[in-house]
């Protein structure tokens, strides 16, 4: 979350917003409030016991908006650290469906399933960001864990 405020703040509200083609025409704004949705209802799960990714709310001004995204990414990082408890979450894969499918689950669970959502989201990120700044991304934003503690154990 730190790297990713630290990237946010090095651009301009124009480059946060700028659709880019090797994105298919997405934003940075787009991919982080994509992200930053993904813990808003996990948040929100915590509270009523249900999360659904799909059924979550989309808000236009945390893509549009740089300093609404940071101070949204801003709000999560200060509720994080919770205790655990069980949830059940909702999936809905098929269109004829008609009722979304419950998996048990948990918050620690889901917490690490959105860290691991946002490494990948802001592996794209760093696409766009290149694209249309001159900015200095962390060396590790992006990257999984995994990968960065393997790459170092080759180095050695």
């Amino acid at each position: 979350m730190e790297q990713l405020q630290f990237v946010l703040d090095g651009l301009t509200n124009e480059q946060y917003a700028q659709p880019v083609s090797v994105l298919s025409g997405s934003t940075t704004g787009q991919h982080t409030r994509h992200i930053l949705e993904f813990f808003i209802e996990l948040n929100q799960g915590y509270v009523s016991g249900i999360v659904n990714y799909d059924k979550r709310t989309r808000n236009r001004m945390i893509e549009t908006d740089k300093n609404f995204a940071i101070k949204t990414l801003l709000e999560i990082v200060a509720g994080l650290v919770k205790p655990d408890r069980e949830l059940l979450l909702h999936v809905e894969y098929l269109e004829s469906d008609p009722e979304p499918i419950p998996v048990f689950t948990n918050y620690s669970r889901e917490l690490v399933y959105n860290l691991e959502h946002m490494v990948h989201h802001m592996a794209l990120i760093r696409i766009g960001v290149n694209a249309v700044a001159d900015l200095e991304i962390p060396e590790g934003f992006g990257i999984a864990a995994s990968t960065l503690k393997f790459r170092k154990a080759c180095a050695q």
